[in-house]
């Protein structure tokens, strides 16, 4: 007679947080405590340009650059629903929904707009596992920036799934829900040279 084997014990905030801060880059997937892999330097760069781009126009400190409105971070862990606790490569807020950042982490507010950069390790969770929970917790926009193939994927949240409104390469330069008051090169979002593309 075989024993059934027992049931994986779901993590929790609390599992979480338990791990040293200067340990803590693990993200909640579906109840599963998962270590988000070292970025690469392409990654990195990426994520670092996106967030300079992006802030620059929408952020606190938009100095005439852009509309503002909005704040950002990277990194930040954002609880979105029980077992899920992610942290987007870059997440941003309307002013009108979060004037200030909250002391307490995770954030417990959905984000207005998420970006997840794609790398080999973590490609899986984000284009499916993660895509879903943003779906569900309607986050109004995700994008998905792709290094490797110079690509870039918008989606809206409707109540019906994920609607793709825009994909673009490296080689254009596009206006993005919801930042489109400011034209943006793909491929400066991804840190290469715009002076490749003949624009």
């Amino acid at each position: 007679m075989s024993s059934a084997s027992p049931e994986r014990r779901s993590a929790t905030v609390e599992d979480l947080l338990a791990i040293p801060e200067e340990e803590r880059f693990h993200e909640i997937i579906d109840g599963e405590l998962v270590r988000k892999a070292m970025p690469s330097p392409r990654h990195g760069a990426a994520q670092a340009e996106l967030a300079a781009e992006i802030a620059g126009a929408y952020g606190l400190r938009s100095r005439g650059r852009g509309p503002g409105g909005w704040i950002f971070a990277t990194e930040v862990e954002v609880l979105l629903e029980a077992p899920q606790v992610y942290r987007p490569d870059v997440a941003g807020w309307r002013r009108e929904r979060l004037p200030r950042w909250p002391d307490e982490s995770p954030i417990a507010l959905r984000p207005d707009w998420v970006c997840e950069i794609l790398s080999p390790s973590n490609k899986q969770n984000d284009l499916f596992k993660k895509l879903r929970t943003y779906q569900r917790c309607r986050v109004p926009h995700t994008w998905i920036l792709d290094p490797e193939a110079e690509a870039l994927v918008v989606h809206r949240w409707t109540p019906e799934g994920c609607l793709i409104v825009l994909t673009a390469d490296g080689h254009e330069r596009i206006r993005a829900e919801p930042f489109e008051a400011v034209e943006l090169s793909v491929r400066g979002l991804l840190a290469g040279d715009e002076g490749e593309q003949g624009a």
